[in-house]
C-alpha cells in the first residue's frame, strides 16, 4: 500500500520520490501564480495580459523535455504533473 501511494508512479517514470515531489511543486507554485494573475487581470484587463498563456507555453515546453530526457520516456503519459 506505501510502495503504491508513494513509490510506484514516480518509479514508473524513472524519477524519485523526492525530485519527482520537487517537481510537481515547482509545477503547482507556477500554477498557482498564473491563475492568480488571471483573476487579476479578469478585474483589470490591461494587467497581466499574457501572464496564464505564457505559463502553460512555458510549462508544456518544460514537461516535454522532462519526459524526452527521462529514464522511461515511453512509460509517461501525454500529460504529466
Amino acid at each position: 500500500m506505501i510502495g503504491r501511494l508513494f513509490h510506484d508512479h514516480p518509479r514508473s517514470l524513472g524519477m524519485s520520490w523526492a525530485s519527482h515531489g520537487a517537481g510537481a511543486i515547482a509545477i503547482g507554485v507556477r500554477m498557482i501564480g498564473a491563475g492568480a494573475a488571471c483573476i487579476v487581470h479578469a478585474l483589470v484587463p490591461a494587467l497581466f495580459t499574457e501572464t496564464a498563456g505564457r505559463t502553460v507555453v512555458d510549462l508544456h515546453q518544460h514537461m516535454t523535455k522532462r519526459k524526452a530526457g527521462s529514464a522511461n520516456p515511453n512509460s509517461w503519459p501525454d500529460y504529466e504533473i
